[in-house]
């Protein structure tokens, strides 16, 4: 990790507070400029959380749209409306014995491309209103069902009436209605117990920082941030002289072209500066014809 003003911040985040408490906590502390998270987790869950830091917010697109794995535990027998154990108990049922076979078959039911209908209890909008709030009011509204892709699920009988799990998943995925559906299937019932993020992309919660921890080494040490390269290192990348990055700044897109075309299906590329640091990031366009490079991002470099 390297001390700078820009990058990402690695946040064990702890069960309790929201992401926005979190960031709102770190942003105190920091006095930063621009300070945000690149993914939500909710209150009751824990784990990873990134932080971007300036320049860093600019690249929450890029995780939010990666793969996130997590771990946790599934109560069987008991429903929630939120499909997890903040909300209120809407049925109870009995839970049947479950061997080592049933759960191989659950696996093998809920691993690959699946659609899911999101909860009623989200921050997804219907004519203009978060569901969450049409939830509170006791309404519900039919939801389409969205793709989504369990890429890895592994589940073990913690006792008679819990399950854990460890999953690795896409974009949009509700780990707390792939729980919900999962005791659907047992004829049971079930709600998300807890939640821990592990990873998101190619960041592990190996690498990440508790509050309190955060806290007592900024006054010691300075910050732990990712720089952008090093958050970004899963992306190609190409290293431009000061006078192209120049022109670039200016709008001059057509510079782009001579970056080779996109291999195995990566459609950004960084652009680095003579010091290697990441300076912009190009993304692949297919709607133009033949397909090429546009600007993506611009950093603001430090020096």
């Amino acid at each position: 990790m390297t001390m700078t003003r820009n990058g990402i911040l690695l946040i064990d985040k702890p069960e309790g507070p929201s992401s926005a408490q979190i960031v709102h906590r770190i942003k105190a502390i920091l006095r930063a400029k621009k300070v945000g998270h690149l993914g939500t987790l909710d209150p009751f869950a824990s784990g990873l959380l990134l932080i971007g830091i300036n320049e860093g917010t600019k690249i929450a697109d890029i995780f939010l749209g990666g793969v996130k794995s997590y771990c946790g535990v599934i109560a069987l027998g008991i429903d929630t409306d939120t499909q997890d154990r903040t909300g209120k108990v809407m049925a109870e049922r009995p839970v049947p014995a479950l061997s080592e076979t049933d759960l191989r078959e659950l696996e093998r039911k809920f691993i690959g491309e699946l659609q899911q209908v999101p909860p009623m209890f989200s921050a997804l909008k219907k004519d203009g209103v978060r569901l969450y709030r049409l939830a509170r009011q006791g309404k519900e509204v039919p939801r389409e069902p969205r793709r989504i892709r369990i890429d890895d699920l592994r589940i073990a009988k913690l006792n008679d009436t819990e399950l854990e799990f460890t999953t690795t998943c896409s974009r949009g995925t509700y780990v707390r209605t792939l729980a919900a559906d999962m005791g659907r299937e047992l004829g049971c019932g079930a709600h998300l117990k807890k939640l821990r993020r592990t990873a998101c992309d190619h960041l592990s919660i190996e690498n990440a920082i508790g509050l309190e921890e955060f806290e007592s080494q900024y006054a010691r040490d300075g910050v732990p941030l990712l720089s952008l390269r090093e958050a970004l290192r899963h992306l190609p990348a190409v290293t431009w002289q000061s006078r192209l990055l120049s022109r670039l700044r200016l709008g001059q897109q057509d510079l782009l072209a001579q970056i080779a075309r996109p291999r195995d299906c990566v459609d950004l590329v960084g652009i680095l500066d003579p010091r290697g640091e990441l300076a912009a990031l190009a993304k692949w366009s297919e709607e133009l014809s033949g397909g090429r490079w546009r600007l993506h991002r611009v950093f603001q470099t430090e020096h």
